[in-house]
């Protein structure tokens, strides 16, 4: 059997699976159905843009992440509350489509937050659980793994949902998208509960420790350029992406169109980059996959700039749908090393006798371009056109890769922190 192939098939690695398909439902729900949802009932693009604002949680969530390290569920510490969180988001999904947004949108945005919340609450049991579960060697590509399946999991929002949006009513395409949740609830009955290495006693300790450990580590300045690079590293890539539903919607393609071409075209470049990402890690070294991985996400970013410039004249053709292929492809591509590397850089960054809280925190950093600046975005599109909007997101990328010189050098290898 090939080295490669060996690293691969762990019973870790297949709990990886689980974990990222779990984790990405929710949140492509919320980035690509959602949208979808909303645009075709009738609301307008600003307001669909400041719908960004509802995943708020995914920003906040170091807040209550110090609860999960602190208090213990009757599954456990880290499966008690994947379990919790896996059951409000299989309610919560469940109910989503029973509401109008074009006659009442109060109750879809209310929902919309709560499952915000759920998603991001079990976000920090899943990462924690990940991180106590996989040893150092194997966190490149154990992250990897984890990337590659919550990018499959858009296939079901971003794509089944979207084609079943054409057949069925949209009660029951949420209905059917909330029982993809199933696997990761049975995967949580089925493996055993990570040991507590030093875990808090009290919720004191719980809070304060976590943030006195990484400042102890790092230094205040080393501190503040970890978390500078966490939220900038991601940013172009992320703005790029926020309305691109939307985007394609606009230029003409239909729901179908985006549901299979855009969709597919984007997933499997994305897996393949994240899982190449990862295996090269092994050899590389986190460091030099930051630089590689994110030169490659930064410059795909102008394809889309390309496209929105190219046009679609209707009807659309097959060399229409064959450029937007093309671009997704190669964008996702990108995105799916930098995500390999930016995962794995912050998996390195915590220290094990706190994972919750550290993941929760630096993660929710990283979501803050999602949340809030995102939420610009249909103002920005509607100010600047969508050619000029891509060259801005991807002139927002480069203050992340010049960051690099000082968090991730390229010659340095930095061991992961102990206690």
């Amino acid at each position: 059997m090939p080295g490669w192939l060996r690293l691969l098939l762990t019973r870790r690695m297949l709990i990886c699976v689980f974990t990222g398909f779990s984790s990405g439902l929710p949140l492509y729900l919320l980035l690509n159905l959602l949208p979808a949802w909303l645009r075709s009932e009738g609301v307008d693009l600003r307001t669909i843009g400041l719908f960004a604002l509802i995943q708020f949680p995914y920003t906040w969530k170091f807040i209550w992440a110090p609860l999960l390290d602190r208090y213990r569920l009757p599954l456990g510490r880290r499966r008690g509350w994947m379990l919790f969180s896996q059951l409000g988001l299989l309610l919560s999904i469940g109910l989503l489509g029973g509401f109008s947004p074009s006659s009442n949108l109060t109750p879809v945005i209310w929902l919309s937050v709560t499952l915000a919340f759920l998603s991001a609450t079990q976000d920090v049991a899943l990462d924690a659980f990940r991180r106590e579960i996989l040893s150092d060697q194997e966190l490149g590509l154990g992250n990897s793994v984890h990337v590659n399946a919550y990018r499959i999991a858009g296939l079901v929002p971003g794509s089944l949902s979207l084609i079943l949006a054409d057949l069925l009513p949209w009660a029951q395409v949420f209905g059917i998208t909330a029982a993809f949740m199933l696997p990761g609830m049975v995967m949580v009955l089925l493996v055993g509960e990570p040991p507590m290495l030093g875990a808090p006693k009290t919720l004191r300790q719980a809070v304060v420790e976590p943030f006195h450990e990484f400042i102890g580590r790092q230094g205040w300045r080393g501190a503040l350029l970890v978390l500078g690079f966490i939220f900038l590293y991601k940013l172009g890539d992320s703005l790029a992406t926020a309305l691109a539903t939307p985007f394609y919607l606009d230029l003409g393609f239909s729901k179908t169109d985006v549901g299979v071409i855009a969709k597919h075209a984007g997933l499997w470049p994305a897996v393949f980059g994240g899982l190449l990402g990862g295996l090269w890690m092994v050899r590389l070294g986190i460091n030099r996959a930051l630089w590689l991985f994110g030169l490659v996400q930064m410059v795909t970013i102008l394809g889309f700039a390309w496209l929105a410039w190219r046009g679609v004249q209707a009807p659309v053709d097959a060399l229409d749908r064959a450029a937007l292929a093309t671009v997704i492809a190669a964008e996702c591509l990108g995105v799916g090393l930098g995500t390999a590397a930016f995962v794995a850089f912050i998996a390195r960054a915590t220290n094990p006798a706190f994972t919750a809280t550290q993941f929760a925190l630096f993660t929710s950093l990283a979501a803050v371009p999602r949340t809030f600046i995102n939420a610009t975005a249909g103002a920005l599109v509607e100010s600047l056109g969508w050619v000029s909007f891509f060259i801005l997101c991807f002139l927002l990328a480069a203050p992340g890769m010049l960051l690099l010189l000082k968090v991730a050098p390229w010659n340095e290898i930095r061991p992961s922190p102990r206690r």
